[in-house]
């Protein structure tokens, strides 16, 4: 809620002297009732056609009063018009009259363009006190006897203000809906019917249309007995007011008639495929349809199938001390989850992987692919099952491919997506919308792909179609293994030899697994290279633990007194080993055993147990190879004794936040003085770290390297913005407190 709004409800005054609503059924009678019920109203009105409707609502305390429009609309500072959509025109002309000049008029109609023409038609123009609004709840039930004070507790209300709305009726409105319980959404008039002719309007015409198809039938009876709860659950609708539902579609004909051509087409092509027998076609629709229900709640939002992570803010608590122990396993690796997608993806054969990591970027990248026309099973328990179309049988996409804060993501379909028959656009939310992707833009339009950003080469990305590319030789000014394997998957669909020379090593989690999926990489010190025109075949795919996850826990269990902890099948992939070799460096007891090599990636086991550490001059050679970690080491830096100098280190500027400074704002949050240098950063160890408040900036990096720090704070740290942990670390609160951090989540 916006804090107006929020001020106004905190107010020990009504929220509206009188309250007017015309169309005492169940949506008008449910405001009404919940009005009266939260006290924001002096007194309730209402006007309806049906006189015993209105007779009714007084008799169950639903209303103080009724009358005609005239009367209720008279000194009422509040307007709710509740009728028909097609009725709007009328009550608007009766009550223009004796409308004061300050009162606010809504409505709760399920088409707002119709609202918006009605008001327009009668006002001659859009008054700024004039707000549409629709409340997404209801019941199959009509009338003013299924009214609930309850109905819209829980439920989404949106409203669209012209953008000349006045902010003060907006914020009342807001306060009020949000007084019922409901969460309150804007949007554009016209993007509101849109979406809810695809998200309301047309279940409703399914389910009318059904129910009528089967009543006709000549089994009707043996149907309706013998109907399964889902058939009851979904016609239920079907039960609703047909009155309202014909003025609903009707209002909002052209919306409804493109999502019902859409749906007819869609149709067409299921029944088709169970025609031909065409078992991978049904597959491919009903897992992205599994996948688009199971992320509905982001549906709305223009975010569809990415993310179970609430929207709501959400903030770790920790109580200072403790000590960690345990015997546990980290979720999967994030880079080679998402290359295992893309690349058994692009494969001939279905690829079978293990221990991926169900987190959010993961996801998004699962379901860029089902929008691209590929049937993927699961992921269930980390397994996840490929129907690779090959190279060049993706399909377009419906519209933007959403990526969440996956910058990983984003940067390896550039590569991907540059020389795909069809236009693509990638985007993001609002941290990943800030983030340059110049980097890999720039040698990619070297190759002949024709790509279009925001100012400062942010997303989101709009990549042509239909180019052909060449293969180039690339120097990257700054080691970046996103940008590395970017271009090594646009070489794959170039003319020629594509090579990548790196200034530092960096992780080389796309060479190793492109030869597992029997592609050739070839390796010449520090450049890279493939050779367009090759194929993958698939494979099986077993993905390690983290290492970038089981940082956090290997510093927590140095730095906290009397810690023994072991982690398992740790991924040790050379380019990744940076934390354990400065760690080492610093003093840290970690010991490294059963040693293996599982998919073409060496792993192993650790033990680590508390040390005592000491301040050190990170070799730069070793920055490459703990890019990600830094955040945490900072934190074992300040519990070291001695000073710790970072050098060479810009990328971690560019990552979801500017890790170097957010970190050193975060540290002076809780008492730790630090310098910050261009590329780097320099901590004096032996530092008390107290408790404070601190935010993470959507990084969740930050917020889990905090978490940490608690283990040796001396009061209760507070980390705001922590909601993205789950991009890279699902879980991270319960396995955290199982191994003795004391940190609690709150949504706030």
């Amino acid at each position: 809620m916006v804090p107006e709004a929020q001020t106004l409800l905190d107010s020990s005054r009504p929220l509206f002297n009188r309250i007017a609503v015309i169309g005492l059924g169940l949506i008008g009678g449910s405001v009404a009732a919940a009005a009266r019920h939260s006290g924001l109203a002096g007194e309730v009105l209402a006007a309806d056609s049906r006189p015993e409707e209105l007779a009714l609502g007084a008799d169950l305390g639903i209303i103080d009063g009724y009358g005609s429009i005239a009367e209720i609309v008279t000194g009422a500072d509040l307007v709710v018009i509740a009728v028909p959509v097609r009725a709007t025109v009328p009550v608007l002309e009766e009550a223009k009259p004796h409308l004061s000049a300050d009162a606010i008029v809504t409505d709760v109609g399920s088409t707002k363009g119709s609202f918006v023409q009605a008001v327009q038609e009668v006002f001659g123009t859009w008054p700024p006190r004039v707000i549409p609004g629709h409340p997404i709840a209801g019941s199959e039930k009509s009338g003013v006897r299924a009214a609930r004070a309850d109905l819209f507790a829980d439920h989404k209300v949106i409203l669209t203000p012209p953008d000349q709305a006045d902010a003060e009726a907006v914020d009342r409105l807001t306060a009020l809906w949000s007084a019922f319980g409901a969460t309150v959404l804007t949007m554009a008039v016209t993007d509101h019917d849109e979406v809810l002719a695809a998200t309301s309007h047309l279940p409703h015409l399914i389910a009318f249309s059904l129910v009528d198809t089967l009543a006709g039938e000549e089994q009707n009876m043996e149907i309706f007995r013998y109907a399964a709860g889902g058939f009851r659950d979904f016609t239920r609708i079907a039960a609703s007011d047909p009155v309202m539902w014909h003025d609903i579609f009707l209002s909002n004909r052209e919306a409804v008639l493109r999502v019902i051509d859409h749906f007819t087409e869609d149709l067409a092509n299921l029944r088709q495929a169970i025609e031909d027998q065409d078992g991978a076609a049904l597959l491919r629709v009903f897992t992205r349809a599994q996948a688009a229900r199971n992320h509905f709640s982001r549906m709305l939002s223009g975010q569809a199938y990415v993310t179970d992570m609430t929207q709501k803010p959400v903030r770790f608590r920790l109580q200072p001390g403790g000590k960690v122990t345990g015997d546990v396993r980290v979720p999967g690796d994030k880079s080679i989850s998402h290359r295992s997608i893309m690349l058994g993806a692009l494969a001939h054969g279905i690829t079978e992987v293990e221990g991926f990591l169900e987190g959010e970027d993961s996801l998004a990248t699962v379901q860029a692919f089902r929008d691209m026309g590929v049937t993927i099973e699961g992921p269930e328990n980390g397994r996840v099952r490929i129907h690779g179309v090959g190279l060049h049988g993706l399909q377009p996409p419906r519209g933007p491919i959403y990526l969440g804060n996956s910058g990983t993501g984003m940067r390896l379909f550039c590569g991907l997506l540059a020389a795909q028959a069809f236009d693509t656009e990638l985007s993001g939310d609002d941290s990943l919308s800030r983030r340059p992707m110049n980097r890999v833009a720039e040698p990619l339009r070297a190759m002949g792909s024709v790509i279009e950003t925001e100012e400062g080469g942010r997303p989101p990305l709009k990549i042509r179609g239909g180019n052909r590319l060449s293969g180039i030789h690339y120097d990257m000014p700054v080691a970046s293994a996103q940008v590395k394997s970017c271009l090594l998957l646009a070489g794959l669909y170039a003319d020629g030899m594509t090579s990548v020379h790196e200034p530092a090593p960096t992780r080389d989690h796309t060479e190793r697994m492109l030869e597992g999926f029997g592609y050739h990489v070839h390796r010449d010190g520090a450049t890279v290279s493939v050779i367009g025109g090759g194929e993958l075949t698939a494979c099986h795919i077993d993905v390690p633990s983290d290492i970038s996850s089981a940082a956090f826990l290997m510093v927590a269990a140095t730095i906290a007194e009397g810690s023994d902890l072991t982690l398992r099948h740790v991924g040790m992939n050379p380019t990744r080993t940076g934390i354990i070799n400065i760690l080492k460096l610093m003093g840290a007891d970690i010991e490294v055993f059963n040693e293996q090599e599982i998919g073409g990636e060496p792993v192993a086991d650790l033990r680590v147990r508390s040390a005592q550490l000491r301040g050190i001059e990170i070799p730069e050679e070793q920055v490459p190879l703990a890019i990600d970690e830094f955040p945490v080491l900072f934190i074992a830096a300040t519990c070291a004794e001695g000073r710790t100098v970072l050098r060479g280190a810009e990328e971690l500027r560019v990552k979801e936040s500017d890790r170097i400074q957010v970190m050193a704002d975060g540290l002076r949050a809780v008492g730790v003085e630090t310098t910050v240098t261009p590329d780097g950063i320099i901590i004096d160890g032996g530092q008390t770290i107290t408790g404070g408040e601190l935010d993470s900036h959507s990084d969740h990096r930050i917020a889990m390297s905090f978490a940490v720090a608690s283990l040796r704070a001396t009061g209760e740290i507070v980390i705001n913005d922590c909601a993205n942990v789950a991009t890279s670390f699902p879980g991270f609160v319960e396995l955290a407190t199982e191994v003795g951090i004391r940190i609690r989540s709150e949504e706030k």
